[in-house]
């Protein structure tokens, strides 16, 4: 999964694609490079991220979202969590919701019910403006757990296949440093939901906290969390760097006999 961040303030990224013509270019060297999904990003979540009123979100992402399907063939998923911004893009041929909400915002789990495409439900412990605030949990693994298990069962009760639910543990959303390596080495645990698991870790800082590098050094340990992530039971990476992860992908799956599209 390859990361468009149509921002003006997304912490890597931000202002780098927000003409279109700049966006298509980054997305055919992501397919090139071999992105098989597109995720386009309207609101930056960063910590102590500002809102972005829908309006602004819908103006931002529709216009990528129909250029793209107008002119490849790659499945494109839609990062937020507002449900006139999922309905909007619903519409314009969207393949797959990415909320780090959860559905839990107004709305949202009746858009997604109404119609079939896959939604990806990610952990957050508190919002972006606030989420980095001394995050605690009693057991990080079985806090996360019980809220993936609620927020299924919110989805089933609405009428959501439970075999269209990807779930994404939230790396970098609501916890400390130590809690996201915690997370990346038992993130196995959560395969017992019986669910694929999304993997975002790219370029965050808990790979520049712990090395000390900023946020354009963050490469090698980028694709190396990338590596112990699928090792550990991930489906989908989302990441900003397609090739040099691929790479690595690739001798993974040589090596180990899996399966790398």
């Amino acid at each position: 999964m390859g990361i468009l961040n149509v921002t003006p303030d997304s912490f890597s990224d931000g202002g780098q694609y927000t003409q279109i013509d700049n966006a298509l270019r980054q997305v055919e060297t992501m397919i090139n490079d071999g992105a098989n999904i597109i995720d386009i990003g309207g609101e930056s979540t960063r910590p102590g991220a500002v809102d972005v009123a829908e309006s602004d979100e819908i103006s931002r992402i529709i216009p990528v979202l129909k250029a793209i399907k107008a002119r490849f063939d790659v499945a494109v998923s839609i990062d937020t969590s507002k449900s006139a911004v999922m309905a909007s893009a619903i519409e314009y041929g969207a393949d797959l919701i990415n909320d780090v909400r959860a559905l839990q915002n107004d709305h949202c789990l009746s858009v997604v019910a109404q119609s079939t495409v896959p939604v990806c439900l990610m952990h957050m412990q508190g919002q972006p403006r606030t989420m980095q605030h001394n995050p605690h949990y009693d057991d990080l693994i079985e806090d996360i757990s019980t809220f993936f298990k609620q927020r299924i069962a919110a989805c089933e009760a609405k009428g959501i296949n439970k075999q269209r639910i990807i779930l994404d543990p939230g790396f970098g959303f609501g916890k400390t440093l130590e809690q996201n390596y915690q997370l990346l080495s038992q993130l196995t645990s959560f395969k017992t939901l019986g669910l694929p698991l999304l993997s975002g870790t790219s370029r965050k800082s808990m790979i520049g906290n712990l090395l000390k590098r900023d946020v354009s050094e963050r490469l090698v340990g980028s694709v190396t969390t990338a590596i112990l992530a699928v090792q550990n039971g991930a489906s989908i990476i989302r990441v900003h760097d397609v090739k040099e992860t691929m790479d690595a992908m690739r001798i993974l799956a040589t090596t180990h006999k899996i399966t790398c599209e």
